[in-house]
């Protein structure tokens, strides 16, 4: 179903002569595709949509990462043309959940699954990936869970 938008979004930018939508959009593609073969090298099926979206994920981050260098390094041009990307890819990404909502969520699966310590965060993880795949930063979400399972 991802992959439907995002070829639909190819042929409308192309319409459109829309550049940076176009390449950024190539650009999503082709990694999709370099992870399907990865996949079908280690006998797995082709991503799903939820592999899919945190495949997203991890190409929005590299943008950030790359803004704050352009950043530093005085590259505006290169900063603002980052984001533009960023804007493209999220626009296929799920509602991000606010922080009191994640908070929420963590607490929830916790109790869900029955958390007692640290020795059950990568239960809880797993739990939360299951159910909020492309919902929420994992990276700080892990930070929460392990205060809320620690104290």
């Amino acid at each position: 179903m991802l992959r439907d938008a995002i070829n639909n979004a190819v042929k409308e930018a192309m319409k459109a002569r829309n550049e940076r939508a176009l390449s950024t959009l190539r650009m999503v593609n082709s990694a999709i595709k370099n992870a399907d073969i990865e996949a079908r090298g280690q006998g797995k099926p082709p991503l799903s949509d939820g592999d899919l979206l945190s495949l997203l994920q991890k190409m929005i981050k590299q943008r950030q990462e790359s803004v704050e260098l352009y950043e530093k390094g005085g590259r505006t041009e290169l900063a603002a043309q980052e984001r533009e990307e960023i804007a493209v890819i999220s626009a296929y990404l799920p509602k991000q959940m606010s922080e009191d909502e994640v908070k929420a969520a963590i607490t929830a699966i916790i109790s869900e699954t029955n958390a007692a310590g640290i020795k059950d965060m990568g239960k809880v993880i797993g739990a939360l990936k299951a159910k909020y795949a492309g919902q929420m930063d994992f990276g700080k979400a892990s930070g929460l869970v392990k205060a809320a399972l620690t104290g």
